[in-house]
């Protein structure tokens, strides 16, 4: 099996987690069901704790625990797994899967294999009865597993953000050097800012998904109308973006964050259950002779937007120093395979370490319900071990510090 760490860096790179259904996937599902006639496609990615639907046909929920996961088996083993009758085969008949849940009786799973060599996932034909799965059925699933990484890898090259229109990450950041290496050669300012939509995920959890996909949307065309032409917006993460900010001193920037942070309060937008508004925190940074690169600077404006959000939320506050340190509580996005362990040890629950400092982490579940308010935290793949108590408690995802 993969370095975990390295399986699971390799799965962020595309940042798919969570993200809406697309086309692109639901016609590769639509495919493979229609080609080897069977009820169920899915694609299937495997994070620390869940096997997530990237798409899926015949299947109603999102997601699952590990525990039911038939996929599982192929990412660990990173070759194909072929179950033409279940319930004589000596490895899964008496797994979860075929016992309980859907009960499944045929199951083909694909590997999903980076460029680099990773398995993120599998591309999966299952059904409810036995089936034959020939060689060369094999090998057409292995074509179609391979146009879905294909499609994985097209993501990664888009200049914009589907949704939101804004920059993708990778085009953010490389637009950030280029800016970055014209205002040192022209001795001109620059600053960034990392914003953060509030709560984004109690948004999603009241509303749906599709919901908080407006907002999005909403919020990034609020931005650009209050930002000047020359910014630059991109979309970092699931509700993080960033915006450059050229030939702009922090102070400057900080007063363009507060006009943005204004113009987003001011936001409704109509739901059968009334208006629903939305608010931002900003962590601004200026560019400065100690500023190595924009992974230096992005670091900076993320620690003045703990802050915000540490202070309350729906504000906006400056990176003062470059010599004051970055604070140990200042949270990292991760994505890491992690396990807790309670009543002594003798129980234990997978997770997703999402965000990482040296104080706390957060920790992501299928559902937080059983997680007691103290355990141990292991991170395997890291040697990692923390007592923690539960500081912040959603309904899948905990915020715990360290002690």
């Amino acid at each position: 099996m993969d370095d975990e760490n390295d399986r699971l860096a390799a799965l962020e790179r595309y940042d798919v987690l969570d993200t809406p259904p697309e086309e692109a996937f639901d016609r590769i599902t639509r495919l493979t069901r229609q080609i080897f006639d069977v009820s169920i496609s899915t694609v299937t990615l495997i994070d620390g704790h869940r096997q997530w639907y990237k798409s899926r046909q015949g299947v109603d929920v999102a997601e699952t625990d590990l525990s039911q996961s038939l996929c599982q088996i192929a990412v660990v083993n990173g070759e194909p797994l072929i179950v033409e009758d279940a319930l004589v085969h000596p490895t899964v008949h008496n797994h979860p899967a075929v016992i309980e849940g859907l009960k499944l009786r045929f199951y083909a799973g694909m590997p999903l294999r980076t460029p680099h060599g990773h398995v993120i996932g599998t591309l999966c034909a299952a059904d409810t009865v036995p089936r034959t799965f020939s060689k060369r059925d094999q090998g057409i699933l292995a074509d179609l597993a391979q146009f879905v990484v294909s499609e994985l890898e097209l993501r990664t090259l888009a200049m914009t953000d589907a949704l939101t229109g804004a920059l993708s990450r990778r085009a953010f950041r490389e637009e950030a050097a280029r800016a970055i290496g014209l205002a040192r050669r022209h001795g001109t300012d620059l600053s960034v800012m990392m914003i953060d939509l509030d709560h984004f995920k109690r948004v999603n959890d009241t509303y749906g998904h599709r919901f908080g996909d407006r907002l999005l949307v909403e919020v990034i065309s609020t931005l650009k109308a209050n930002a000047r032409h020359s910014d630059i917006i991109g979309r970092l993460g699931g509700e993080e973006f960033a915006i450059i900010l050229h030939q702009s001193s922090a102070a400057a920037a900080l007063d363009v964050a507060e006009k943005l942070r204004s113009a987003v309060a001011r936001l409704r937008i109509e739901h059968v259950d009334g208006p629903v508004g939305a608010t931002i925190s900003v962590g601004v940074a200026g560019l400065d002779r100690t500023t190595l690169d924009i992974d230096t600077l992005l670091e900076r404006a993320d620690a003045a937007l703990y802050v915000a959000k540490s202070d309350g939320r729906n504000r906006c506050i400056r990176w003062e120093s470059p010599a004051q340190p970055i604070p140990a509580d200042v949270r990292r996005r991760v994505l890491k395979g992690g396990r807790i362990a309670f009543n002594g040890g003798r129980s234990t629950m997978d997770c997703t370490v999402r965000t990482l400092s040296e104080t706390g982490a957060g920790l992501d579940f299928i559902s937080t319900a059983d997680v007691p308010d103290r355990f141990k935290l292991l991170i395997m793949a890291d040697e990692f071990s923390r007592i923690c108590r539960v500081r912040v408690r959603g309904d899948r995802r905990i915020e715990v510090d360290f002690g």
